[in-house]
């Protein structure tokens, strides 16, 4: 009798347990850039299969395309096709659906996975942002599986972008195109393209003719305008802005006057100031408001304009105050460019530097947006008093000037993680989602013009920076994951989909490639191994021609034979470095290459012969001024040279020391 009575009263206990140990069992919710706003938890996974389908509703031309997108996506990261129907869904379906939804807003959207994934957002932008973290999900999951919950996930701020300075280091085409796929992986919707500017003089014998400058877009208005060093076609820069589009990320181009305006006014020297610097356009002349008029109207007139966003940023920053004619002109410039962009239906943009030229000339405000980088130049309270709508940029928290020695190298993510949004303009903090600021970008200027910075030294800058600055632009002023569990979390996810611009593996101290024998002309498959590698291989070299390649990606070279003076070395972005070693026809030896974010080492047979570290170039009298030029490389490996020489043995590795787990 009391066996019978303990038997009941264990099986009673065990009944009133279960929902204990089951709500054990809920989901954590997902780590995605930018954080998630809301989860509820489910029990269990969603799995993809090869009878998943993505379904759009009918006559749903935009959210066609959305499911498109995820299909291709999908497709590119983990090599299932799922194909796109119309119609409704079934278990074990991906469905897309528009729902109205205040709280939402215009990019949110929400989530519901269970036996099948439903996303339903009030506009197709937001879909599109929810196929973003379910890509997100997926990734981190050996299976890619998505945990099963309630997602309802909005922005904090409508602008969240960022600048990038192809003038003073001309930055390829499919690069930029890369970039606006990186920007919107992590739901970072603008994306800012200065095309012109000029290095600094004192690097150049304090002598503007000789001083780089560039304009980085084909002109047909003035055909020697144009940087011959690089730049973008119109319709490659059209086909850029109709891909940004198409994947909901807004390119506001710039045109930067009447100062950085060297590439202007070299073209046209009688528009140069000779009062303020040759990099400063004239003011007071009339010639020079009609180059300007004449350059905005080349890629703003038509139906199918060159720029065709509904923005775009005219410049007006850091010109002479030195008096009040010069100050009152430079007003009556900005409100110019202002009205003239207006005159085409675009919506114009400036840095503000109203402060900086504060006077009496008007210059419009009404729907106007100012980049407030600088207090000083444009207070930000008085801007909006004035009835500027703001972009945050403020640049002692957020620009990055690669190997300059000032500003940031690497933005501090710690710091901003914790301590900023687009309401801290510099000093001054304002209420959270206040509305005349509208979001945030941070910047990348390419400063130090000849400096050896190559691409790939900007983007192992700006990854970490873009997935920090996704959070804090969309999540808001309070993240709920800790930064140390953010900053381990984040190196789990991909640039975006096909998208791996640093050449990154997931993992340490893994064998990346290997190859018994490398033929010439071979493709291993593989582009380039990103920083912390190492390749090493045997040689029994052979008497080579000049300019004789090991391995060849799309953004380097690496040499056996350098096209110069026959050397070991590498060419990427317009630079060549070489190594103090060459081969004798004959030598059989070891060769191995390390290289991380600041260096490139060459040993032979285990000894170091050269480490091409960052150099100190120093100009003017007694060194006065100095700048740091930098020699590292992602190494190339998707194709094998012509080569002579027999290499054999190669392995490759991201690890420094090459050894392997």
């Amino acid at each position: 009798m009391k066996k019978t009575f303990l038997l009941v009263l264990m099986t009673i206990g065990l009944l009133f347990a279960t929902p204990v140990s089951a709500n054990t069992d809920k989901n954590e919710k997902p780590f995605v850039i930018p954080e998630l706003k809301e989860w509820k938890a489910g029990a269990g996974t969603f799995q993809v299969t090869a009878e998943t389908r993505i379904v759009y509703p009918k006559k749903s031309q935009e959210l066609k395309a959305v499911a498109q997108h995820l299909s291709n996506d999908y497709k590119e990261m983990f090599g299932l096709e799922i194909p796109v129907i119309e119609g409704s869904a079934k278990s074990g379906d991906i469905a897309l659906q528009l729902k109205k939804d205040k709280k939402l807003g215009e990019e949110g959207y929400q989530i519901n996975i269970s036996n099948k994934v439903v996303i339903s957002a009030p506009t197709a932008r937001g879909a599109y942002w929810a196929t973003r973290t379910i890509l997100q999900m997926s990734e981190q999951s050996e299976e890619h599986a998505l945990v099963k919950g309630t997602i309802r996930d909005w922005p904090d701020y409508a602008v969240r972008g960022f600048m990038l300075d192809v003038a003073r280091k001309y930055v390829p085409i499919h690069f930029v195109s890369d970039y606006v796929k990186f920007m919107a992986y992590y739901k970072m919707n603008t994306f800012q393209i200065h095309l012109n500017d000029n290095g600094f003089k004192q690097y150049f014998n304090h002598d503007w003719n000789k001083t780089p400058s560039a304009f980085r877009l084909e002109s047909e208005y003035f055909p020697n305008l144009t940087a011959r060093d690089g730049y973008y076609t119109k319709k490659e820069f059209i086909e850029l802005q109709k891909m940004a589009e198409s994947i909901y990320v807004d390119i506001i181009p710039e045109i930067d006057v009447p100062a950085h305006s060297l590439a202007f006014s070299k073209f046209r020297p009688e528009i140069a100031s000779k009062d303020y610097g040759m990099d400063h356009l004239d003011l007071f002349k009339d010639e020079t408001y009609q180059f300007v008029d004449s350059l905005f109207d080349e890629y703003l007139k038509g139906d199918e304009p060159v720029f065709r966003g509904k923005r775009v940023n005219v410049g007006t920053d850091e010109y002479s105050n030195r008096d009040k004619a010069v100050v009152e002109k430079f007003r009556y410039f900005t409100d110019h460019c202002i009205r003239l962009v207006e005159k085409y239906g675009k919506q114009a943009v400036a840095w503000g530097a109203l402060t900086h030229a504060n006077g009496e000339t008007p210059v419009k405000s009404e729907n106007v947006i100012l980049t407030a980088w600088h207090n000083p130049y444009a207070q930000p309270d008085e801007m909006m008093k004035q009835g500027y709508d703001l972009i945050s940029i403020p640049d002692g928290w957020l620009y990055i000037v690669p190997a300059a020695g000032y500003y940031y190298d690497y933005l501090n993510c710690h710091h901003l993680y914790h301590n900023w949004t687009p309401a801290q303009i510099g000093d001054k903090k304002f209420d959270e989602c206040h509305p005349q600021i509208l979001g945030g970008m941070f910047a990348v200027w390419n400063d130090h013009a000849g400096n050896g910075i190559s691409t790939k030294d900007i983007h192992y800058r700006v990854f970490p920076a873009m997935q920090t600055m996704a959070v804090k632009m969309w999540t808001g002023a309070s993240p709920k994951t800790p930064y140390e569990e953010f900053d381990k979390a984040r190196l789990n996810l991909s640039d975006a989909p096909g998208v791996n611009i640093a050449g990154r593996f997931k993992g340490e101290n893994k064998l990346v490639y290997a190859s018994k024998e490398v033929k010439p002309g071979s493709e291993s498959g593989i582009d380039e191994i990103g920083f912390k590698y190492n390749v090493t291989f045997d040689i029994v070299a052979a008497k080579e021609e000049r300019g004789t390649k090991l391995f060849s990606s799309r953004d380097a070279d690496f040499y056996l034979c350098d096209p110069v003076q026959s050397k070991i070395g590498f060419s990427r972005d317009g630079y060549l470095n070489t190594f103090n070693y060459s081969f004798f026809p004959g030598e059989k030896a070891t060769v191995t290459i390390t290289g991380d974010q600041n260096v490139t080492s060459l040993y032979i047979n285990g000894k170091l012969i050269e480490t091409l570290n960052k150099q100190t170039l120093y100009f003017n009298e007694g060194g006065k001024d100095k700048m740091y030029y930098v020699r590292t490389l992602v190494f190339p490996l998707e194709k094998a040279g012509n080569f002579k020489s027999k290499i054999t043995n190669l392995k490759v590795t991201n690890s420094l020391d090459g050894t392997v787990k």
